[in-house]
């Protein structure tokens, strides 16, 4: 069946949510990529639990929180400036190298994004990486209080785009983005830069790549 959409995770696929290690570097020096990863680790635990929990918060929230975290597990008393600072410059984080030309090379196909992050989140994203008028649907999972990987979320593109799951490609660069994108439904082609496994969960995605450059070929061939 040929691929009549696609569908893009966001923070981590077309932006680098590690990009602010140089900064988090010059706050506590020598624990910049360790402050990076658990920022980003408990910001999606704190995802999952609120799923979980029924307790939902929006995104920034939850980003916010688990910066905090991380601060204090890492013994950084961040001043409230350095603080704010952060979580405006995670506003407009910038994309990963190879985003911009494969979106170019996809000209002709309907885009979209399908992300946690919330709808005023994603303009500000959008807008600062210069791809607000790549994408003809802006979905977040905010309209729903829930995150990925909950099936609700998922839904959402089916729903808006009036498409069976199974002619969406969905691309996220995270694993587990890519195992709930592959239950739900879709064909999920994941971009995997680290080369990391394989989530344990019994599902892969229908393509896996080290780079967007892929992508586009991958689409045609449907």
């Amino acid at each position: 069946m040929s691929i009549n959409a696609i569908l893009f995770d966001v923070y981590g696929t077309l932006l680098d949510v590690h990009a602010l290690t140089p900064i988090l570097d010059r706050l506590a020096p020598g624990h910049g990529a360790a402050l990076s990863a658990l920022w980003r680790q408990k910001q999606i635990d704190y995802t999952r639990i609120r799923t979980l929990s029924d307790r939902y918060l929006p995104f920034d929230r939850v980003t916010a929180d688990g910066l905090d975290f991380a601060c204090l597990k890492l013994g950084l008393d961040l001043r409230s400036e350095d603080r704010q600072g952060l979580l405006s410059a995670y506003d407009a984080l910038p994309a990963h190298q190879d985003a911009a030309e494969a979106l170019q090379n996809l000209q002709g196909v309907d885009l979209g994004v399908l992300s946690n992050g919330t709808p005023t989140m994603l303009d500000k994203a959008l807008k600062a990486a210069r791809f607000e008028q790549k994408f003809r649907w802006v979905l977040s999972a905010d309209t729903v209080g829930k995150y990925k990987t909950s099936p609700d979320v998922y839904r959402l593109g089916p729903q808006k785009l009036g498409l069976p799951a199974n002619e969406i490609a969905f691309v996220s660069s995270n694993a587990w983005d890519a195992a709930g994108a592959a239950w739900f439904g879709y064909r999920v082609f994941w971009v995997n830069r680290l080369g990391e496994p394989a989530e344990g969960l019994g599902v892969a995605a229908e393509y896996e790549a080290k780079s967007l450059a892929e992508l586009p070929a991958w689409v045609r061939r449907g």
